[in-house]
């Protein structure tokens, strides 16, 4: 959160009443008077990334672009050509927990996306912006995705499973068990023109709040003291890891295969294919629980992919170093070009959480700024040039001049 800076000289001559317009203005009542926020009848406006007076994302506030938005930065010229100057980043919807997740439905012309510890799926509808609950519970599902015959896709932190939504209504188990053994918690999920669907299998969902903690002497819970079942249906909450992080492929016949182990990418989250589906770029994040090696370092690794779905010639694609701070990577998303559009989690670093955007060498182009880590992102509306992007308790979006690679 933006820090307010006061000085004691100007407090002692500026009267009350105008020192807490002022103040409010810059960090809300609600940070500076907390008997106030009581009384505050709209969700707090979060702290700025840059501006002064700070930022009103709401649909309220005060214009912010007059022709490029302050917080969509160029840093290359090459993102002159994917960014659109005269549109501005709005704030769509907030009061999630966790968001994660975001998938656009082209034939309902809505996103869905996930609410991780609130046990639910939200959809945002494009025609008048209404938000409602689509799914609950959701079995804490986090990543989302539509396949190429329309069909959603989710990948469940509590039922170490990916899920699939038929066009009837009816549910299909995709993925659960590897040669016998439970997943972990599946992450994220893309599908491949030829009907395969692939995905990445870290441990995040064994914790309480984003699915439920191993059972009693599973790698994350070695000591039992959690109760893996409370708040659980029986069918549930009685799982332990039994593999290693992993990326897998399940092709249209249901076989699935491991194309990539933690040696080569440890504790894999988002993931995507070139717009060719040559090359498939995978996310590797932090340590997660129950991990007893080094886990990931928050990076992206990219894999040519052979004509038999074989990974090779494996190598970091970037360490998401910017300006000597780490936005680390979670989400990833490809546009026509062949640039990654990654969403950015710099911590405590205002001004760095949000997008990062990366030409098909590896090279900074530019960035989105947002006041909240940014988990998740993908490209929607129905020209498909709309970035939409999770970042933690809000739901917001950016047109650009480009499109994304594939469905959402």
């Amino acid at each position: 959160m933006t820090k307010l800076t006061t000085r004691p000289e100007l407090c002692e001559s500026m009267p009350r009443r105008a020192m807490l317009r002022t103040a409010g203005a810059a960090l809300g009542a609600a940070v500076l008077l907390p008997h106030l926020a009581h009384a505050q009848t709209a969700p707090a406006v979060p702290a700025s990334t840059i501006t002064n007076p700070p930022r009103d994302f709401g649909p309220g506030g005060a214009p912010t672009t007059y022709f490029t938005d302050p917080d969509v930065l160029t840093v290359d010229p090459e993102f002159g050509g994917v960014s659109q100057v005269n549109s501005a980043i709005q704030r769509l919807w907030t009061g999630a927990l966790w968001a994660e997740g975001p998938a656009w439905n082209s034939v309902g012309r809505y996103l869905v996306w996930s609410d991780i510890p609130n046990n639910r799926q939200l959809r945002w509808l494009e025609d008048d912006g209404h938000v409602s609950v689509m799914r609950t519970p959701s079995n804490n599902s986090n990543g989302n995705t539509f396949d190429f015959q329309g069909r959603q896709l989710s990948c469940e932190h509590l039922g170490r499973r990916v899920v699939r939504y038929e066009l009837d209504g009816s549910a299909s188990i995709i993925a659960s068990t590897f040669n016998g053994k439970r997943l972990n918690s599946p992450n994220d999920v893309v599908s491949h023109p030829d009907g395969s669907y692939w995905f990445t299998d870290p441990p995040y969902g064994a914790q309480l709040y984003e699915g439920t903690a191993d059972a009693a002497g599973g790698p994350a819970n070695g000591a039992g003291r959690l109760n893996s079942r409370l708040g659980q249906p029986p069918e549930f909450g009685g799982y332990k890891r039994e593999l290693p992080t992993a990326v897998y492929r399940v092709d249209k016949s249901g076989t699935m295969t491991q194309v990539a182990g933690e040696d080569i990418t440890p504790d894999p989250n988002g993931l995507c294919f070139s717009p060719d589906y040559k090359k498939l770029y995978v996310v590797s994040t932090g340590k997660g629980p129950g991990d007893t090696g080094p886990g990931g370092k928050g990076d992206m690794y990219v894999f040519d992919v052979g004509a038999d779905n074989k990974l090779s010639n494996g190598k970091l694609f970037s360490d998401f170093m910017v300006d000597g701070i780490k936005c680390g990577p979670d989400g990833v998303r490809a546009d026509v070009n062949g640039n990654l559009w990654c969403s950015s989690n710099a911590g405590r670093a205002l001004g760095y959480s949000g997008v990062t955007v990366w030409n098909p060498q590896g090279k900074l182009i530019g960035r989105i700024r947002l006041p909240e880590i940014c988990g998740n992102i993908c490209f929607g509306g129905p020209k498909r040039n709309r970035l939409f992007m999770a970042a933690s308790q809000s739901l917001y979006a950016v047109y650009t001049s480009t499109q994304g690679a594939a469905p959402s």
